[in-house]
Order: C-alpha cells, then structure tokens, then sequence
C-alpha cells in the first residue's frame, strides 16, 4: 500500500517557528531604537537651526542676542539694530525662523529658563546658552 506524504511534519513546522522567533527577536530591538536616533537627530537639527539663526541675530544687533522674554516673536518678526526686545514692523532685519520651533522630544515649543518649556535659554550680556529640554522634563539636551 502507497501513502501520499504531502505536507510538513509538526516537527519542520516547530524549526521554522523557531527560527522566525529568533529573527525576530535580532530585528525588533533595531526598530525601537532607530525611532529614538531619530528623534534625537530631530532635535540636535533644529538645535542646529536655532543656534545660526540666534547667531545671526546677534550679529546684526551689535553683539547682543535677543532676550529671553517673546524670543520666538523676537525671531520670527522683523526688527532694527537698535530694537533687540520686541519686533517692530518696519524693521530691515528678519524675520529668522518661519515659525516657533516644536521641541521633538517633548513637543513643547515654550522657551524658559528652567525645564518647563520645550526650550532652555539664557542669556548673560552677549553670551547666551540654549537646549532643548528631555522627554521627562527633568534635563536638557545639547548637542
């Protein structure tokens, strides 16, 4: 008597499991972390952008960066060599940035000078420091 032996065997069925499970196992780990190198790409290129463009500023306002209070309005408005604190309208310089700028860590776009905004500035006569705040809001990214 012939018998038809079609099919897989519960045995080969286990291996490829097995086998699968394991790549998986290899390539899953790659995928969580390659959204955080993203993220963190995100956030060092728009620290990047912010930085010339303050820089920027700074230069044509006589050495002086703009001030910690409506610095995205400071920013993305127009302004003169002499107004370094509000924008005006008919100024001949700006605007720097489109818009205020999204923290990609932790989606806020506020600037403070602690970590309760997306932004951590400061400003010391004609040095200023700026970072972005971390996910938990507990620290600041530099770059």
């Amino acid at each position: 008597m012939k018998r038809n032996t079609r099919g897989f065997t519960l045995v080969e069925i286990l291996i490829v499991v097995i086998i699968l499970g394991i790549l998986a196992a290899i390539v899953i780990p790659q995928f969580t972390n390659a959204s955080n190198d993203a993220r963190n790409n995100s956030v060092a290129s728009t620290l990047q952008t912010i930085r010339s463009q303050t820089e920027l500023f700074k230069i044509q306002h006589a050495d002086t960066p703009p001030t910690i209070t409506g610095m995205w309005a400071i920013l993305t408005g127009k302004s003169n060599t002499t107004d370094t604190q509000t924008p005006v309208a008919t100024g001949v310089f700006g605007p720097y940035l489109q818009q205020a700028p999204v923290n990609p860590a932790n989606g806020k776009s506020a600037v403070a000078a602690d970590s309760t905004g997306g932004w951590y500035y400061t400003v010391s006569g004609t040095t200023y420091t700026i970072s972005a705040v971390n996910t938990t809001n507990n620290g600041y990214l530099t770059y």
